[in-house]
């Protein structure tokens, strides 16, 4: 009996796995899971280490390993790993005695990308010191509220970054904060300089130790990186140590090496650039070409310069360089791998016939999350697949989703409904030992907002990313849209409150009802705000172009206005956005007054026909 149940349920699977034994992706999908495992079973071993093994560590055996080793290119100039570990010691000994650090202090740094971006932090970490990566575009309320969530003491702000400094320097000082800036002098009150202290240490000054501080473990703060959401201000993201190892893991998954050299003109506040980027080079012992920001007339030349091997994107990035004119020398390269995310099929498509055969190794992932995917086939317009080591290790699923009312459609039970396959379903992560979700600092509302309950069954918890995928019926994962209030634009988040709340802040502007809409040929959405005039008021383009671009950073302006005398409201009193996300900008369709905002006039002006054209046939830039 036994023999013929045996048989039976051997015939039963025997479908299934004849399926998975021929897809054709079977081979790729155990290569991918046997190499995620091997840096599983790496990071458990660091993490049982005394003391826990830290992404600093990683680079102190780098600098034993290769000292003479190219780290760092940047304008010209070269820095070995030696010198880099050299220039942190000396980071770590002037902060030491001129900024009083302790272990377990937390400093923000106020940079644009630079060399010594990376020696500051590192000497940080030699301190054990967690370090808040603030988003140099922030100003007034935003760089006030980013500072004092993470909790730190000291702020390190680059030169040119003084005025932006001096504005909040009255609050900063009424709080005992410490104000360093990145210069040699300083005639500022309050503002101390760093400069001379660093250049003026000496080996023997102050006894520094160069392996992670004993007490710091896995789940120690490493850094606080920022992330916009619906509180309307950004939200500082907890990394812990053992986060910066899965994130440094990405380049290795991707199947980058030590004799590799990456490009990285993404600015290193933000995840792509510092976790991906950054401590995914020191993890592969490779050579960092870093660029202050990105220049698509520049970028070939300098991968050609650099014998860059390795570049990073974002959807942006890639439109850009197919946006440049032909050239006949445009595949004469070595770029091999690109990681990014945020790339459209079309684009995608256009990079690969223009610029040749690179793999792209497009991302699905959140700072704060604990679930995210990558596409290690070549599989066009996806950003991984469905395999099952990963479900097993990282359990999520895509539940169904109103988009109207904003919230997860749930049965008679109380329980949401898983979205069938090929259904488009709001992601979401189971929140376990082994995928967590630590939260935000100094904001407990928000990180709450995050987790999403009984979702399968009474009692369990995850995390809500508020993002819309897809998987499709060969088990490919799919990004669609993003939900909630927040919108990407020019690969950053763009929170709506925020925009809503500075428009507000206009004389004739008495409600602001922000979202983001699709423009043609660009990837993410701009932003655009419908809003109710005050009583006898009209719309005065001057002092809203003013206010926009006193108080938001380029990317979170809104680039159209609407004119609207009611918003729709839903039943628990939040403005509707669907409609109006549909509607879109063109004056042909909306019948309300619509306005864009003209740099070169320094003002908005009335949308016309003419002007939406132009727009569409990218005769304006946006």
């Amino acid at each position: 009996m036994y023999i013929w149940f045996t048989i039976i349920a051997g015939l039963a699977i025997l479908p299934v796995l004849l399926k998975t034994l021929f897809d054709p992706y079977f081979v790729q999908d155990c290569s991918y899971m046997l190499n995620a495992l091997k840096h599983g079973i790496r990071l458990a071993k660091y993490k049982k280490k005394k003391p826990f093994y830290s992404i600093l560590d990683c680079f102190l055996d780098a600098v034993k390993k290769q000292p003479n080793k190219t780290f760092l290119h940047f304008e010209g100039t070269s820095h070995s790993y030696v010198e880099v570990d050299k220039q942190s010691n000396k980071v770590a000994r002037a902060l030491q005695t001129r900024a009083n650090l302790k272990q377990g202090d937390t400093v923000a740094l106020f940079l644009g990308n630079d060399p010594c971006y990376v020696w500051i932090w590192m000497g940080l970490a030699k301190l054990g010191c967690a370090a808040a990566l603030l988003n140099f575009n922030i100003r007034s309320k935003s760089l006030l509220h980013c500072f004092s969530c993470c909790g730190a003491k000291v702020i390190i702000a680059a030169a040119e970054m003084k005025e932006a400094v001096e504005e909040v320097l009255p609050t900063l000082k009424q709080q005992g904060i410490s104000v360093y800036l990145l210069s040699e002098e300083c005639s500022v009150d309050g503002i101390h300089t760093l400069s001379e202290h660093i250049y003026q240490v000496k080996k023997k000054k102050t006894k520094l130790k160069t392996k992670a501080v004993a007490s710091i473990t896995f789940k120690s703060p490493a850094l606080y990186i920022y992330t916009s959401g619906t509180t309307g201000l950004p939200k500082a993201a907890l990394v812990t140590h053992e986060r910066v190892w899965a994130a440094s893991f990405i380049q290795a998954v991707s199947g980058v090496r030590s004799d590799d050299v990456l490009y990285i003109n993404l600015p290193l506040y933000h995840s792509a650039g510092f976790l991906v980027g950054l401590t995914g080079a020191i993890e592969r012992g490779l050579t960092v070409v870093l660029k202050r920001k990105f220049s698509a007339s520049q970028f070939w030349e300098d991968c050609r310069k650099h014998n860059v091997t390795v570049m990073q994107y974002i959807g942006e990035t890639m439109r850009y360089l197919c946006n440049t004119p032909k050239k006949d020398n445009e595949r004469d390269h070595k770029v091999r791998i690109a990681i990014g995310n945020g790339v459209r099929s079309d684009i995608w498509t256009e990079f690969l016939n223009r610029f040749g055969d690179i793999a792209i190794r497009e991302l699905y992932a959140a700072t704060e999350g604990n679930i995210g995917f990558i596409n290690y086939t070549s599989k066009i317009g996806v950003v991984g697949r469905v395999n099952f080591l990963h479900r097993r290790m990282f359990p999520y699923t895509l539940i169904k989703f109103d988009i109207e009312k904003e919230e997860p459609v749930r049965n008679s039970n109380g329980l949401c409904i898983k979205a069938a396959k090929g259904e488009t379903g709001l992601l979401v992560g189971k929140i376990t030992k082994y995928s967590p979700f630590v939260g935000y600092a100094g904001n407990n509302q928000q990180t709450e907002k995050k987790r999403l309950r009984d979702v399968l069954q009474k009692g369990d918890l995850y995390f809500n990313t508020g993002d819309l995928l897809r998987i499709d019926e060969q088990n490919f994962v799919q990004f669609q849209d993003r939900v909630g209030d927040t919108f990407r634009w020019k690969g950053e988040n763009v929170a709506t409150t925020e925009v809503a709340d500075i428009l507000t802040m206009v004389d004739c502007i008495e409600e602001a009802n922000v979202y983001g809409v699709k423009v043609e040929g660009h990837e993410g959405r701009i932003g655009m705000a419908a809003v109710k005039l005050k009583e006898g008021k009209e719309f005065e383009g001057a002092n809203t172009f003013s206010q926009v671009t006193n108080y938001l950073p380029t990317y979170a302006r809104p680039r159209f206005i609407r004119i609207q005398s009611s918003f729709e409201m839903t039943g628990t009193f939040k403005m509707k956005k669907v409609s109006l996300v549909e509607d879109g900008f063109n004056p042909a369709a909306v019948h309300d007054p619509l306005y864009f905002l003209d740099p070169a006039m320094k003002t908005y002006v009335p949308l016309t026909e003419e002007i939406y054209t132009s727009i569409n046939n990218r005769e304006i830039k946006l």
